[in-house]
């Protein structure tokens, strides 16, 4: 597949937390594709299920594979004359709104931009600072009375921006987080059409992620899976930004190492990395991840989890950026690591389980 022609597609497509529906559509065209089935569950996630042939017990071990699809955006708060008021649908940088341009998701879809009062009527005081958003408002260019006809209260916003080729392999655009991460998965299925694999896998772009890792809860409940990896993105290289924070941008794809991930799994990937000459990258995370990595791991009774990031910069901006070199190579990585899950590392990761359980006592 081309990574970067998919990734375009999938960025410039409508999926804000919660309305996922034009983003999933794309989706799941293009997984059903690569998979045995596909089906949407009832929160929205789309679960790709690609069949394994099994281990020689007969037994069919499930991995999961999970990237958000839905992307930050807006929701009008109030229709006010001519113009919408609105608020943020996950943790947007109020700096980048201004100015920009939107697709209001009324009854049609409506062109609109970003504004405010201009810096001419504005104090001293006000021009230093940054404008708080109840003070932003959208305008569409249509008549008080017909625009109460066509938005309502809760209807989403969404940024209007096509993805940009940057050069040597370097993609800016909106939803590149985490739809970066779904290119990622879907270029892993079709390398797996070309590859044996014994265990079962469920690739899922999950839901609302931005809003409480909500897609990750339930898709990791219904699927249980044996093992999981999440895939999401983190901070790449920039100027003012302490180089002990980020990850090198065309590095390569970052392995998450901390108490939400599990060792073995962690060290299968880093090995997986090293036998195939993939750069990698380490991602030191000692706490909470913030990923759907997060959610996975206590779903049921537990589960083994592993992070895969893409680096990546401007995050939660119109113009975040990522280099599809790092996408190809995670995908690549999880290809291959699949294609290398036997029954041995079944029943590894069967026994630490079960050890790490034994160390916690009895429930009560």
């Amino acid at each position: 597949m081309q990574v970067a022609e998919f990734l375009k597609r999938i960025s410039e497509a409508s999926g804000v937390s919660g309305a996922e529906s034009e983003v999933a559509g794309i989706v799941a065209e293009t997984f059903g594709g690569l998979a045995t089935r596909v089906q949407t569950d009832a929160l929205g996630n789309v679960i790709a299920f690609k069949e394994g042939e099994g281990l020689p017990s007969g037994e069919h071990p499930r991995i999961m594979l999970a990237g958000h699809m839905d992307e930050i955006g807006l929701m009008v708060t109030k229709v006010d004359g001519a113009f919408l008021r609105f608020t943020t649908v996950g943790g947007f940088d109020v700096r980048t709104l201004l100015g920009q341009e939107v697709t209001v998701h009324g009854r049609r879809r409506l062109p609109g931009v970003i504004g405010c009062r201009p810096p001419h009527v504005l104090s001293g005081g006000e021009n230093d600072e940054v404008v708080p958003i109840d003070q932003l408002f959208i305008d569409v260019g249509i008549a008080a009375g017909t625009l109460a006809e066509l938005v309502e209260v809760g209807d989403v916003v969404t940024i209007r921006r096509d993805a940009v080729d940057l050069g040597r392999g370097h993609v800016a655009g909106k939803g590149l987080d985490d739809r970066a991460s779904v290119a990622a998965i879907a270029l892993c299925l079709e390398l797996l059409g070309r590859r044996h694999h014994s265990w079962d896998v469920y690739a899922v772009a999950t839901t609302q992620e931005e809003v409480g890792l909500r897609g990750a809860t339930t898709s990791a409940y219904g699927v249980a899976p044996q093992a999981a990896i999440a895939l999401d993105v983190t901070f790449g290289n920039q100027p003012g930004v302490p180089e002990g924070q980020t990850l090198a941008m065309g590095g390569g794809p970052c392995i998450g190492l901390g108490a939400n991930f599990h060792p073995a799994l962690h060290e299968r990937l880093v090995a997986t990395a090293k036998q195939h000459e993939i750069p990698y990258q380490i991602d030191p995370t000692p706490g909470r991840s913030g990923t759907d990595a997060w959610a996975i791991q206590v779903t049921r009774e537990g589960v083994p989890t592993a992070l895969v990031s893409i680096p990546l910069r401007y995050m939660h901006t119109p113009v975040e950026t990522v280099d599809t070199h790092d996408i190809e190579r995670a995908g690549r990585l999880l290809a291959a690591f699949i294609a290398e899950l036997d029954d041995a590392f079944a029943r590894a990761l069967s026994v630490q389980v079960k050890k790490l359980g034994a160390q916690g006592g009895q429930p009560c």
